[in-house]
């Protein structure tokens, strides 16, 4: 079934999500993610994209980043990164054919507690796979970055991570690990497709207003109740 047109306005916080084409294991090799987060972050230099965190899988990856309304920036960094990484790939492994879906998707934030729970959702990924015990295992995250484990190549913009999670930028490491460990001991690790199949997920006067800024576009789309947070879904479903 053909994805939904991908929906986008500038000045949010955004969840990008893109899928290997079938499903394959593309990213299964270190150097392929390792690829991957060199040319987002060269793509985050030129055209001034904020990135707040990120997850490369063997199949997929996941990224969270502030836009600040410049028109274009989140598309020509994911083209930038997505198009370089394929390439690399495909001349190394002498592979031909489409290394990634046709688009990524995007899914609008609220900050503050929608952040951190989409937060959460990113680093434990691996965890949720059975891959690892703790996002810390995981090399190519960027929990390991916000916690201190990796202190060269740094790609979140930490500064401006600290202001939209309410923390001090020096506090930010140990505040969010303890986060994440007291998140860890509760029995709630599962899927949470409000992150991957949703248009925006944030409080209702959020919600609202993304609605009302989409107009037309989101004539027939109500805002669903998802427990602690609101939901504004897609057409029809994006993918897990």
């Amino acid at each position: 079934m053909p994805r939904a047109k991908r929906t986008y306005l500038p000045g949010y916080i955004w969840h990008l999500t893109q899928r290997c084409h079938d499903r394959q294991f593309l990213l299964k090799y270190k150097q392929d993610k390792k690829n991957w987060l060199f040319w987002i972050g060269r793509a985050s230099q030129k055209y001034r994209m904020t990135i707040l965190n990120y997850m490369v899988t063997s199949n997929h990856i996941h990224l969270i980043v502030w836009d600040d309304g410049k028109p274009g920036t989140i598309a020509k960094c994911m083209h930038m990164a997505s198009g370089m990484t394929a390439q690399q790939h495909n001349s190394r492994k002498q592979r031909h054919g489409a290394f990634w879906e046709d688009r990524y998707h995007a899914t609008a934030v609220d900050s503050d507690v929608h952040l951190v729970r989409c937060m959460f959702y990113v680093d434990l990924n691996m965890v949720r796979a059975g891959t690892v015990n703790h996002p810390k295992d995981w090399l190519h995250c960027g929990f390991r970055e916000i916690v201190g484990h990796r202190h060269r190549y740094r790609l979140i913009e930490r500064t401006k991570l600290s202001l939209l999670l309410g923390i001090a930028p020096d506090s930010l490491a140990e505040k969010y690990g303890d986060w994440i460990e007291n998140y860890m001991k509760e029995p709630h690790l599962r899927r949470e497709s409000c992150w991957t199949e949703s248009l925006a997920v944030g409080r209702k006067g959020f919600l609202q207003e993304f609605k009302d800024r989409l107009g037309p576009k989101a004539k027939y789309r109500a805002l669903e109740n998802a427990g602690e947070s609101f939901e504004l879904k897609e057409d029809q479903a994006a993918w897990d």
